[in-house]
């Protein structure tokens, strides 16, 4: 890591990111996390541990690394409490290196509540996990939210509390005919909240511009994918904020000069958890396969089996363009030993080319695809580009040459020593 680089997700989340965030970690002097809240889980496996992160940056595992969390992010103080529990419970210290903007606004219970009532009562589901994200950030836009910072001045808390409180329990008791939300139930809970958010609250951005003009390397960490991208993503089965390598200049409070190199996380194959059109997606069986060969294609924050389809190079070249890539990490390369033959969307039948405008001429849309040969050598414990079976080293020059952008990190399995590192 030469740069300040930002790691995204290529596709709809769930890429293996927190692995590549954690490698990359060790040559930064941050990580920054710029958007999302407490339903992205990132999985860290090191040194025979497992940690499984929502709100932290994946970079809290290193011992000696700043962490950031910045006012894009919607924070649920209940889970960053219990998250900060977990890897104190495996020896890791979080005081002093965490630093978390004032800025942020707090997912409430009743936006939980929201979530989920919202969910049930509609006739074309999102599939969100049920953590409060959207209704979240739908109150960070309308201008109606609670920040991280008014818990310092707790009676401007609870009157910013009970003026919200009007109109979600009117929508919870009148419209999605539920239990309201308790206003004194909440400011009992959230009575702990300032004494235990105080020592992490900090100005990020002031510290961020700090450390790069420095020159410091600062990692920038997003969640979810490019296609859950609030603008850009399959809308309306999306996420609630800007997942894209421009989202960390606006969750960061840096400007554009400030990121080095964006670096596209892919999978060799491509799922998504939740509802939304699939282009590429495989068949029922094909999918089962493929899932339980993974052992792991299963949301991590809601446990809900991941869709499962082959690698769609028109998304990929997609998300390069959109977020600027001059790097790609292609993941669990291994999980395609074996494979006779191996697809590759390439087209969607649209005259001109190009990406469809709507959700509904993407589910639509005719996939044309290439078939390369498989291999059968496993490659779970191949360290060295060079060492890969000729035929994995064929689909990965495939994929560099329909995206356009050199593919400089392969992981063959979820450990850190699991990766091939090129030039």
């Amino acid at each position: 890591m030469k740069k300040n680089t930002v790691v995204i997700g290529a596709q709809w989340g769930d890429e293996g990111k927190g692995k590549i965030v954690d490698l990359l970690a060790r040559q930064a002097d941050a990580v920054a996390r710029f958007q999302g809240g407490a339903n992205a889980g990132h999985t860290v496996k090191a040194n025979g541990r497992e940690f499984v992160l929502h709100l932290l940056p994946s970079g809290i595992v290193h011992p000696k690394k700043l962490c950031f969390i910045g006012n894009g992010v919607v924070l649920d103080p209940q889970s960053l409490m219990e998250e900060i529990a977990q890897v104190r419970s495996q020896g890791i210290k979080v005081e002093g290196r965490l630093k978390i903007s004032p800025l942020c606004n707090l997912t409430m219970s009743y936006h939980k509540m929201l979530d989920k009532a919202r969910e049930s009562k509609a006739t074309r589901a999102i599939g969100t996990t049920g953590r409060g994200i959207g209704p979240s950030y739908i109150d960070k836009v309308g201008r109606l939210g609670i920040r991280v910072g008014d818990l310092l001045q707790f009676d401007v808390f609870a009157q910013k509390l009970k003026e919200s409180l009007k109109e979600k329990n009117f929508l919870l008791k009148n419209y999605y005919k539920v239990s309201p939300a308790s206003h004194d139930a909440i400011i009992r809970e959230y009575r702990k909240y300032p004494a235990l958010l105080k020592p992490y609250m900090a100005d990020v951005s002031l510290m961020l511009n700090q450390l790069i003009a420095s020159g410091k390397k600062v990692l920038f960490e997003g969640a979810q994918g490019t296609f859950l991208d609030i603008d850009f993503g399959t809308y309306p089965f999306v996420t609630s904020s800007s997942t894209i390598s421009g989202g960390a200049c606006t969750g960061l409070g840096i400007g554009p000069s400030g990121i080095g190199s964006v670096l596209l996380v892919a999978k060799a194959y491509t799922t998504r958890v939740g509802n939304g059109p699939f282009p590429a997606e495989f068949d029922p069986q094909m999918a089962d396969f493929i899932r339980r060969k993974a052992g792991d294609e299963f949301g991590r924050t809601t446990g809900r089996p991941r869709r499962c389809g082959w690698l769609d190079a028109v998304m990929v070249k997609r998300a390069v363009q959109l977020n600027g890539a001059d790097q790609l990490a292609v993941t669990k390369l291994d999980v395609l030993d074996g494979i006779k033959q191996i697809k590759i969307a390439v087209s969607y039948g649209i005259k001109g080319g190009g990406y469809p405008w709507t959700t509904e001429e993407l589910a639509g849309c005719r996939v044309r695809y290439i078939t390369l040969p498989g291999w059968d050598q496993p490659t779970g414990g191949i360290r060295s580009y060079a060492k890969l079976p000729a035929n994995a080293k064929k689909y990965l020059q495939t994929i560099e040459k329909l995206t356009g952008v050199k593919v400089s990190i392969v992981s063959v399995g979820p450990d850190r020593e699991a990766t091939i590192f090129r030039g």
